[in-house]
């Protein structure tokens, strides 16, 4: 395996055992019996490691929320961002989790106008379903509630498909959304 994927896969088992802020370039070094120097000569920072474990996902997430902003009513536009978020917090249940919650990536966030952009505009597709606070609140928990459940450990062997059509059955019922006709 290239040292870049081994230095992104060990960031994130870090990042998910002491958040992003809790983990050093030294400690990734550390961990993967590398020098500090090594691990320098793909990432400068602590962040552009964050922003290089992040982007794939991002990349997925502005996908769905352009493909989302295509459809005409708001309860298309939400259930389509529903189905394609609950897929990929399915596909990366140990990294959503994550990423959703913590404040290192709160504050990329902040400092990266076009990722936070993205945020805002899959927060206005949930919605845009029932304006005003009632809508938001829901949005939120929507969103927080999918990224947290995806990463819960149920004791169970659970395939991405399954877990993705139960967080979308909880998500319907949050933002109050009819099942979808079609897949």
């Amino acid at each position: 395996m290239p040292t870049r994927r081994r230095l992104l896969d060990v960031a994130v088992d870090l990042f998910t055992r002491h958040s992003v802020a809790g983990t050093s370039l030294q400690m990734i070094s550390d961990e993967l019996g590398l020098t500090k120097s090594a691990i320098y000569h793909h990432f400068r920072t602590r962040d552009e490691l964050l922003s290089a474990v992040m982007e794939p996902l991002i990349a997925e997430v502005t996908a769905i929320v352009e493909s989302a902003e295509k459809h005409r009513t708001p309860h298309a536009r939400a259930d389509q961002m529903l189905t394609g978020y609950a897929s990929v917090a399915a596909r990366h249940r140990t990294l959503l989790p994550l990423l959703s919650g913590d404040p290192g990536v709160h504050e990329l966030l902040q400092n990266r106008s076009e990722w936070g952009d993205v945020v805002r505009r899959q927060v206005a597709l949930f919605s845009d379903v029932e304006p005003g606070l009632g809508g938001q609140v829901k949005a939120a928990l929507a969103m927080s509630g999918i990224a947290s459940a995806a990463g819960v450990d149920y004791g169970v062997d659970i395939d991405d498909d399954t877990l993705r059509d139960e967080l979308v059955a909880a998500g319907r019922r949050t933002l109050g959304l009819r099942g979808s006709r079609t897949r």
